[in-house]
Formats: structure tokens, C-alpha cells, sequence
């Protein structure tokens, strides 16, 4: 009579199935990750990835661009500050003119780097164009930008920004840029990502990812993607245990029959003698 010896019959197994324990140790290894994952997502708020764009992304890639004094004008083109009735935190529709554009004037985590040429950022304006794919927004869609900065130690900067009104990100709104008393007249320039002539004033950009403008998931998105993640480590963790069974099973049968001198029942003497 055999008895059941599951550890000398999994290492048995071990010992002479390796394709079969690499199969289990990824199965393993993918139930074992799915339970990290799950207690993490519990643990921790986490961003939104059906969200394409916000504002991190937004000042990230205005970022990437320097902005330079245009090189064919005697003097700084100066252009008119958008009026403040623009700027009450909901986009503006025109609708006359233009019905589609909106205007945001905020205030976002954008500070500014300046060449040795540049002058002082105190009370300084600066305006851009941007085409909407510049920014990740779009395609040809015109997108004008204006920086305005009161202090050259300021790491917040006030933005104004108008887009058509489907492409400004309007979650998570940033907080709404005060009206200064005092009128700054922005300087115009050209947005680029190149290296320019040294004689030319030009501006760089920092961002600072905030997490207050990052949507982040709900906590029942996240309770159902937790749930999700332990259905699925307890499916495989099933899986594995039945190898294991199965394993141990089969190489107690297999010792039986050696150990008696027997074959199994189901295996067949040949129907003609060689």
C-alpha cells in the first residue's frame, strides 16, 4: 500500500519537470505582483490614467519651449494685456467674434530662467502663439499665451491663456490670478525649442508638478480596481495549488506502481506479439 509523500513528491517533480516549475514560478511570480499592486492601490491615491492632459502637463510642455524677443523689431513689440473681465476662472465665450475661445487667466507653479542678456523680471509680461499640437492640446488650433511676473523671486506666475474652449483642461482647476493694480504691458516673442543667436533676449521656463492639479482617481475607482487585482491573484493562486496537488498526486501513482512491479490499469497489453 503507497502513502502519500507530497514534499518528496514535489521535489521529485522539480527535479525532472523543469519547463513545468518554470510555468509555476510565473504564475507565481504574476499572482504574488497583482497582490503588491492591489495593497498599494489601497494604500495610496493614485493619478487618473484615463485623464490625457491636465495642468501639469500643460505647464510641462509650455516648458519645454524658450521664449525669445523677436529678432526683426528695433525695440520690444509691446501687444495689449487681455482685459480682466477674462480672467473670473470659467472660460469666456465670445460669441460674436469668436464662439469657441475660451480665456483662463490663472495663477500655476511656473518660474522663469534668464540668459545673461535678459532684463529684470520684475513687472514683466511676456506674450506667445502657440499652435495646439506644440502643447499636446491639438492640432492647428491657435493657442496665445501671457506670463506676467511682479517679483523676480516669484515661483508662481500668472497666466493667462486662450484656446478654443474643448482644449483648455478644465479639472482641478488652478487658484485665480489677482488683477494687479499696476499695468504691465507683456513683451512680444516667439516660441521655439532650438538654441538662438547669443545677442537675442530669450526666456526659459521651469515647471513644478503640483499635485493639487492631478486627477487622481475616486475611491470607488480605486476599490474597484483593487477588487479586480485580488479576483484575478486568487484565480492564479488557485491555479497553482492544483499543480501542486496534481504534481504530488501524480508521482505517488507513479512510485506505487514501481514499488508493486504493476502498470496501470488503463494501459493496454499490444494486441499482436512482435
Amino acid at each position: 500500500m503507497g502513502f502519500w509523500q507530497p514534499v518528496t513528491n514535489l521535489r521529485d517533480y522539480v527535479s525532472h519537470n523543469p519547463p513545468g516549475v518554470t510555468f509555476f514560478l510565473c504564475l507565481l511570480t504574476v499572482a504574488v505582483s497583482f497582490i503588491c499592486l492591489s495593497a498599494y492601490s489601497y494604500t495610496h491615491t493614485l493619478p487618473n490614467p484615463d485623464t490625457a492632459e491636465d495642468w501639469n502637463h500643460l505647464l510641462s510642455s509650455l516648458s519645454q519651449f524658450q521664449l525669445c524677443v523677436k529678432a526683426n523689431v528695433s525695440s520690444p513689440e509691446l501687444v495689449s494685456p487681455v482685459p480682466p473681465s477674462l480672467g473670473d476662472g470659467d472660460p469666456t465665450v465670445n460669441s460674436t467674434e469668436t464662439p469657441s475661445l475660451g480665456t483662463l487667466r490663472v495663477k500655476v507653479p511656473l518660474a522663469l530662467n534668464t540668459n545673461p542678456n535678459s532684463v529684470s523680471l520684475k513687472d514683466l509680461g511676456l506674450h506667445a502663439t502657440f499652435r495646439a499640437r506644440q502643447l499636446h492640446l491639438g492640432d492647428d488650433e491657435i493657442v496665445n499665451v501671457t506670463l506676467e511676473f511682479l517679483s523676480e523671486n516669484e515661483t508662481c506666475t500668472c497666466l493667462t491663456i486662450t484656446a478654443p474652449t474643448h482644449l483648455l483642461p478644465m479639472s482641478l482647476l488652478p487658484p485665480e490670478c489677482p488683477v494687479f493694480e499696476k499695468h504691465i504691458s507683456p513683451i512680444l516673442t516667439e516660441a521655439g525649442d532650438h538654441p538662438h543667436a547669443a545677442s537675442q533676449t530669450c526666456y526659459s521656463l521651469h515647471s513644478t508638478n503640483d499635485p493639487t492639479l492631478t486627477v487622481m482617481l475616486t475611491q470607488e475607482e480605486q476599490s474597484v480596481a483593487v477588487r479586480h487585482l485580488l479576483g484575478v491573484s486568487v484565480c492564479l493562486l488557485g491555479v497553482c495549488l492544483i499543480l501542486c496537488v496534481a504534481a504530488s498526486i501524480t508521482h505517488s501513482l507513479n512510485r506505487r506502481y514501481h514499488s508493486t512491479g504493476m502498470e496501470p490499469q488503463n494501459v493496454k497489453e499490444p494486441l499482436i506479439d512482435p
